[in-house]
This record gives C-alpha cells, structure tokens and sequence, in this order.
C-alpha cells in the first residue's frame, strides 16, 4: 500500500518556509524561483500557518493590500492541518477535498519534513493504477498460456 512517505522518497524531502514576517512579496518571490504553490510560515522548526498562491488572491488582490508591505502572518492560513507520513494518499486527498486545500505538511515527530500537493497525491494515484493494470495483465497472460 502507497504512503505519505512514499510519496515523500520519490519526490523529495524538501520543504520551503518563510518566518512569519516575511513580506508576501518576498514569498511570493520564493513560491516563484522554487515553482511551488505554497509556502510553510516557520519560526524555528515550529510551523505556525502556511501561505498559498488562493490566500495571496483573496488576501491581498481582492482586497486591495500591497505584498510589499503586508507580511506573511498578516494573511497566512491556520491552523494548519498536517499528515503523518505513514497516512495512505487517499486519506490525505478526502481531508484535502473536503476542506478545500491543495497542500499538506507531512510532519514526524513534532517535524515537518515535507509537503504533499494534491498533484502529488494525483500522480502517485494514476502510478499506482497503472502498476495494478500491468499485474493483472501480467497474471492474465500467465493464466492463458499453459
């Protein structure tokens, strides 16, 4: 069965934060050079909320803020919901579904050590069923030649 971890082996352990005065700017600078779509808010190894590309659009365009002078815990989101590395990705996509979020901490033992994407979990879901069709056809191969 697929786990967090996983997930975690093929894609990597990395993890991009940003202290909670941080400018949204300068975050969203960082979002950009690293191609992600959200960004861990961190003081220490603490993680205290999470900035997305959706908070910088309903924080900041829609209600007229600057980025350069509005800073990160002004807007970012929390608390924020975290998995367990060992969670299955289907149980990680439900939480993500139903709560309306596309990014997830992964956290062991009081430490984030990555951040799942619904893409992520995506891309491991279509790996996965394509991995179970080229067993059964395998087995079905097997099966036919006597």
């Amino acid at each position: 069965m697929s786990s967090l971890r996983r997930i975690l082996d093929v894609k990597g352990y990395g993890v991009w934060g940003v202290t909670p005065v941080t400018t949204v700017y300068d975050a969203l600078r960082l979002m950009e050079e690293k191609n992600v779509g959200a960004v861990l808010v961190m003081k220490g190894e603490q993680l205290l909320g999470i900035l997305s590309e959706r908070d910088y659009a309903r924080q900041i365009i829609l209600k007229g803020r600057a980025s350069k002078e509005t800073t990160v815990e002004e807007i970012m989101s929390k608390p924020v919901v975290t998995a367990h590395p060992e969670q299955t990705p289907q149980e990680c996509m439900e939480v993500m579904t139903k709560m309306s979020f596309r990014h997830l901490p992964v956290v062991e033992n009081n430490k984030v050590i990555g951040v799942i994407s619904l893409g992520d979990i995506v891309r491991d879901l279509l790996f996965q069923k394509d991995k179970r069709i080229k067993e059964l056809q395998s087995k079905k191969k097997r099966d036919i030649i006597p």
